[in-house]
Formats: structure tokens, C-alpha cells, sequence
């Protein structure tokens, strides 16, 4: 088993759905989890299709639940988002980048290439301090909340089986090809350095 907890941050968009998904049922399972976003700002579905709701990261979950409480509640409420914000508000205040997170990790999942590759470039224009490895894993999974249950699951399956590892550097690479087999999904993982 690995001799200290294992270091886990989960990072798609906007850090509201699929990154808080696994953040809740990672830290359920006692593991130490930070959750993020990249882009510039945090949009959700808004009550036209092509006409995000757009919020500044500062703002916090609760501010955008009772934003969109006041906007068109049956709309919200209908669609799943207020029932997103009030599981991210029992969670943490607000949503975090991860372009702007000092603290290292031992793996990064990511729930889409496109945060895949914005969260590796970041970490390849970092100035290397340590040199510790950071292993970085996306699967892509679909932005619904079925989707992101499933893929909370799936991360948190490939979190304890590296919990229990002796070696996280040599099992990962067979870990995550038998569980693309069972999942049916390809991963794409590279190391970097911070």
C-alpha cells in the first residue's frame, strides 16, 4: 500500500458537475480530493439552448443558486442545476482553477481532452520545484449527471485500486488498461513534473 494518502484532484470546465461529482464521492470515501475548473469562467445551461449563464469564479455556488432561484426557478430546478449547486455548496464555497492551485498532486483526472490538454500544458510552463511525478489521466465522460455519476465511480475504483498498490509507477499503466477494457473507454495519461 502506499505510505501516505494518496493525492487526488478531478478537473473538467467549469467545476460544477463532473469534477464535483467525483470530488463528493472521492472525499465520501475518505480520499484527500481537490476539484477544479479551467476555463475563464463558469457557464451553465441556460434557459435557451446557446445562451450560457455565465458567472465569474469568484462567484460561489450558493450566489448562483439563488441567482437562478430568482431567474426562473421551475427552469433550474427542471433542468438539475439547482440540485448541482446545493450539492457543491455542501462541498466547498465556490468553484476553484486549477490554473491558479499551488498545491501538488499525485494524480490528475480530467473528464475531457480539451481540460486534458490545458491542464498539461499548465504543468508543463510551471517552473519544475520538486521534480515529483504527477500523473495526469483524462476519460472522457459525458457532461449529464448520469455521466458524471458513472465517471465519479470509475475514478473512484481506479483511486482505491492505487490506494492499495505498492507501487503506483509500475501498476498504473496495467490498472488503467484493465480499465479501459471494463469500461469500455480509452484513457490518455502522461507524466509531468512539478
Amino acid at each position: 500500500m502506499l505510505s501516505s494518502p494518496l493525492r487526488v484532484a478531478v478537473v473538467c470546465v467549469s467545476n460544477i458537475n463532473r469534477s464535483m461529482e467525483a470530488h463528493s464521492i472521492l472525499r465520501r470515501k475518505g480520499l484527500s480530493v481537490r476539484s477544479f475548473g479551467t476555463e475563464s469562467h463558469v457557464r451553465l445551461p441556460g434557459r435557451r439552448r446557446n445562451h450560457p449563464v455565465v458567472y465569474d469564479f469568484a462567484t460561489t455556488y450558493k450566489e448562483m443558486y439563488n441567482d437562478l432561484l430568482r431567474k426562473d426557478r421551475e427552469c433550474y430546478t427542471h433542468n438539475g442545476i439547482l440540485h448541482i449547486l446545493g450539492r457543491n455548496e455542501r462541498i466547498k464555497p465556490g468553484p476553484e482553477r486549477f490554473q491558479e492551485c499551488t498545491e501538488f498532486f499525485d494524480v490528475i483526472f480530467t473528464c475531457e481532452e480539451r481540460v486534458y490538454d490545458t491542464v498539461v500544458e499548465d504543468l508543463c510552463s510551471r517552473e519544475q520545484q520538486t521534480f515529483q511525478p504527477v500523473h495526469v489521466i483524462n476519460m472522457d465522460i459525458e457532461d449529464t449527471l448520469e455521466g458524471a455519476t458513472l465517471g465519479a465511480f470509475l475514478i473512484c475504483e481506479i483511486c482505491q485500486c492505487l490506494q492499495q498498490s505498492d507501487d503506483m509507477e509500475d501498476s498504473l499503466e496495467e490498472l488503467l488498461l484493465q480499465m479501459e477494457e471494463k469500461a469500455g473507454k480509452s484513457f490518455l495519461h502522461t507524466v509531468c513534473f512539478y
